[in-house]
């Protein structure tokens, strides 16, 4: 309760100095925004998938085939007659963070940015620990983004584009863990 108060206060000399343990703790379960009461819908469908790699005792590298990790999250909102908001929103809005704080080079210039890209790599850790059969130390991800074509008569003749975007590979712990 004190981090989130420190963070809501006016600025004083304690959130001054203790600026960047409040956020890392406040952020991102916290966050502020005006959504709620003016909902900015979708245009995009993304679909991120995961795949992880283990390094072997003989220095082999092993690669899971992709798996889809929204489709889990669809999946489980479907069959699901009340939802929660974590179920519908935890992978989609980790994935925004993360392209807010990257932009298109998936490189992190912020402390923000390493910590919305290891809260992004945790989640698909621990969904693909949940997946898989065996250990893996290294889990990369990649996010098709399809636009939803708007309703109506067309507007020139253009189709819509995919973008498919493949990230690095993440160090994680293992099994996920």
């Amino acid at each position: 309760m004190i981090l989130v108060f420190l963070h809501v206060a006016p600025p004083n000399t304690i959130s001054k100095k203790y600026s960047p343990l409040i956020n890392s703790w406040v952020y991102p379960f916290f966050e502020q925004n005006w959504r709620l009461f003016a909902p900015d819908p979708e245009s995009v469908n993304r679909q991120i998938l995961a795949r992880t790699a283990h390094t072997g005792s003989d220095g082999s590298f092993q690669v899971s085939p992709w798996f889809d990790l929204s489709a889990v999250d669809r999946s489980a909102v479907l069959h699901d007659p009340f939802p929660s908001h974590t179920a519908q929103n935890l992978l989609r809005r980790a994935w925004a963070g993360y392209v807010d704080s990257h932009g298109g080079d998936d490189r992190a210039r912020t402390e923000r940015a390493l910590m919305m890209q290891k809260y992004l790599g945790n989640i698909a850790a621990d969904r693909a620990a949940a997946r898989e059969n065996g250990p893996f130390d290294f889990i990369q991800l990649r996010v098709v983004t399809l636009p939803i074509p708007v309703a109506g008569p067309a507007v020139g003749n253009r189709p819509p584009t995919a973008e498919n975007r493949l990230l690095p590979w993440w160090k994680v712990t293992r099994h996920g863990k």
